[in-house]
Parts: C-alpha cells; sequence; structure tokens
C-alpha cells in the first residue's frame, strides 16, 4: 500500500491526450505523451522530504515504500546482453530444472523472473517482479547503464516502457494501481525504460507476495553466438511436463510474441480464479484459440434477463444476473438495448496488438454500442451503472479513456 502522505509530497504531472476510436477493444490514442521527452528517464522528485538516510535507497531515489525497499544494486556488473530465448511457465520452475538448462551446451547463461499479467482497465499488461542488479543485465544497453532506472526500482518504484503509460489510470502524483479494483496494490511509476522481450514493466522481488506473482515461473536465457532456435527443442525436453512455452526474442520482435508456441497466460489479481492458466494458439488477424479444455470449463452459454442468451465466463452469471434482476425490478429495462449488446467472450486480442483483454477471458460485456464509444461521456443510464457496480462490475465510463459501453467484472459477488 502506499505510505500515508506521498500524495500529498510528489507532483509527478501525467498529461493523457485521447484521440476518438471505435471500439470497446480498440487501438489506443497514439498521441498521449508524458511530460519527460526521453525514453529512458527517471521521473518523479529527487528532493522528497520522504527521501530515506536508509543505505538502500540514495537521496536522488526517495523510498516511497520502505517495506518495498531492497539494496541498491550499484554499477552495473557482468555480461551485458538482450536474451534470446523466453520461457514462461504458469508455475514455479524449480532449481533442478534451471540448473539443467543451464547445462545445456550453448546455453550461455539464464535468469528467473516472476511474470504475470495483471489486467488494468481491461488492457492484460505484463508485469515482472526482478532482482534489479541481474536483470538490468538482460535489457538493451542504455537502460542497463541507466544507474538511476535501477535505484528506483530497488527503493520499490516500477519502471515501465514509455509509450504503455498513456494508456493507464496514473493519478496526479504518478502512481498506478496494479489491477482493477480500488484496493489493487498501487505502485509509484519511477522510471521510464523499455524492457526485456514480453516484459512491460518491471518492479523489484519484495512485490510478488503483494501481486500475487509465482516466484521464477519465467526464464530469460542467453544463447551467445549460437542460434537460439537450435535450442528450442533440448529446453522444451527438459521442461516437458510443464506446459511451460519456448519463445525466440527475434519472433517475439516482429510478432509481439512468439506465433509458433502455445502462450500461457499467467493473470494475477481479483480475476484469478475466474481466469486460472489461460493457455491459447495465435490464429492471425488478431483471434486466438483458447485451449479447448479451458473454454469447456470455463465458457458456458446461459439465458439472462434483457439479453437472453449471452456466452460468457461461468463464474460472472450470478452477479450478471442479478444485476439485471435488479434493472428489470427497478424499471431500468428499456435502458438496455438487447439490440446493441455487443457481447462478452471474445477470444482475440485488443485491436492493433498482442495484449489480451478481459473479454477473452469472458469476463467483460458491451452494452448500447451505438452512442457509448471509446473517449465519450456516452450515453449509458447511470443508475444502471449504478446497479452494476453495486454487483461487482467496473464501468469503463470512469476510466481516463473512457469505454463507455463497457462493464467488467472486478470482483466476486455472491447473490444472496
Amino acid at each position: 500500500m502506499r505510505p500515508g502522505g506521498v500524495r500529498e509530497l510528489l507532483a509527478v504531472a501525467v498529461l493523457l491526450v485521447a484521440a476518438l476510436t471505435a471500439g470497446c477493444d480498440g487501438s489506443e490514442p497514439a498521441n498521449g505523451e508524458l511530460t519527460d521527452p526521453n525514453t529512458t528517464a527517471s521521473v518523479g522528485p529527487s528532493d522528497s522530504p520522504r527521501a530515506s538516510s536508509s543505505s538502500a535507497v540514495p537521496a536522488s531515489s526517495p523510498t516511497l515504500d520502505p517495506a518495498h525497499a531492497v539494496k541498491t544494486p550499484g554499477p552495473r556488473t557482468g555480461v551485458l546482453g538482450y536474451p534470446d530465448i523466453v520461457v514462461t511457465s504458469s508455475e514455479t520452475i524449480d532449481a533442478r530444472t534451471i540448473g539443467a538448462i543451464e547445462r545445456l551446451q550453448d546455453v550461455q547463461d539464464v535468469m528467473p523472473i516472476a511474470l504475470a499479467q495483471v489486467v488494468v482497465q481491461n488492457r492484460a499488461l505484463q508485469v515482472a517482479a526482478v532482482d534489479p542488479a541481474t536483470y538490468r543485465n538482460y535489457t538493451l544497453r542504455d537502460v542497463a547503464e541507466s544507474q538511476d532506472i535501477w535505484d528506483r526500482v530497488a527503493a520499490g518504484e516500477l519502471a515501465i516502457d514509455k509509450p504503455l503509460v498513456k494508456r493507464l489510470p496514473v493519478d496526479d502524483n504518478g502512481f498506478v494501481g496494479l489491477g482493477s479494483t480500488a484496493d489493487a496494490p498501487e505502485v509509484h511509476i519511477g522510471a521510464y525504460a523499455p524492457q526485456a522481450p514480453l516484459v512491460d514493466a518491471v518492479v523489484n522481488d519484495t512485490w510478488i507476495a503483494d501481486l500475487g506473482l509465482k516466484p521464477d515461473n519465467a526464464l530469460l536465457i542467453r544463447t551467445g553466438g549460437t542460434a537460439p532456435a537450435t535450442l528450442r527443442k533440448s529446453i522444451e525436453q527438459v521442461l516437458a511436463g510443464t506446459k511451460a512455452s519456448v519463445q525466440m526474442t527475434d519472433s517475439i520482435a516482429r510478432y509481439g510474441l512468439d506465433p509458433d508456441v502455445v502462450q500461457t497466460a499467467v493473470v494475477v489479481g481479483t480475476i484469478a480464479d475466474a481466469v486460472g492458466v489461460y493457455r491459447y494458439s495465435v490464429l492471425g488477424g488478431g483471434k486466438i484459440a483458447p485451449d479447448p479444455a479451458w473454454a469447456a470449463s470455463h465458457i458456458t452459454t446461459e439465458p439472462v434477463p434483457i439479453l437472453g442468451n449471452v456466452t460468457c465466463n461461468k463464474l460472472i452469471f450470478p452477479q450478471l444476473r442479478a444485476a439485471l434482476e435488479e434493472v428489470v425490478a427497478r424499471n431500468l429495462a428499456d435502458k438496455i438495448h438487447p439490440d446493441e449488446y455487443a457481447g462478452c467472450y471474445y477470444p482475440r486480442f485488443i485491436a492493433g496488438s498482442t495484449k489480451l483483454s478481459n473479454h477473452a477471458f469472458g469476463l467483460a460485456l458491451d452494452l448500447n454500442v451505438p452512442g457509448n464509444g471509446r473517449g465519450t461521456v456516452g450515453q449509458m443510464d447511470r443508475d444502471v451503472v449504478a446497479i452494476f457496480k453495486s454487483w461487482g462490475f467496473t464501468w469503463g465510463g470512469d476510466w481516463g479513456y473512457t469505454d463507455p459501453m463497457h462493464f467488467e467484472m472486478n470482483r466476486l459477488v455472491a447473490p444472496g
């Protein structure tokens, strides 16, 4: 949780410039910019009264939350180089398995990290918890050599690829909630910096428990001068039985992920129980094919008031049905137009990206699409909005870049 008084002490200005785009999962505005013009830069004050005298954090990087501060990494040491292979798994990869991969011929080194998808305002953000002293060696040279970036991560702050920030609900003091609920852990953005492949943002590993991450469930692997594709089969054999994905970073650079392997999305936060382990294949054209076993156990079609038969995640139905029943009981049924309902379960990426949304998990629905386009205040009846909120849904009309047709489950509510 954020330390008391930090809001009053910090003043990190964030400018969000929105452009209208149609559709709930449409592409984001391209012109939002933060005030800092550099690609890799630290942000936030350097002379905050909360600056700690602890040796863990230098005066130039104030300790915003001492519980999440670790020893500063000091000057960079060790081999510097971008990873050639990324392994992702839904579970911790044990030390014995990691050691077996390290011993494979032509594997130069292996870096374990904790990696998961945190859904923030209908967009899955890949967040890694890392040891900043060692992880930095797997980023781009300018990022790795920037001492202030890693001092701030050590201090408990977030380092994030800058283009993503305009899509996040950053408050006036530079904090962002990593999740969809009001009690989602909040982290201060300390630096803008591109990260290792498949990683959007990093925190230090004291955040693992708070964010519900699996320790060491992902590996960054370097192969030196050896073509990484020649090691895929050997690594997959070591990982046999784990259902881990072994991805080539040259494919990630080209497509945003490796389309030749089954992807594993580990979702954390309030919706984690409703998603479980989400494995899917890429079909092209923005479409994906979730594991049939996952779809069979999580997705169903059921009748609900007003809308009729809808296809959603099984766990959403009790509170969705309760919300719509209350809408009917309060004589508001005419405020929801069944012929303008745009669906719930969509196994595809957000348009123009390789990011998943809550629609991919069947945990969001779009109502009254005409008149409720992205970036507008929308025409959704506010009493209907209040009812949905009371039944565990968040409304896209409250977001910084609004999406007033969109409702998504952000907590489980059991009807009495």
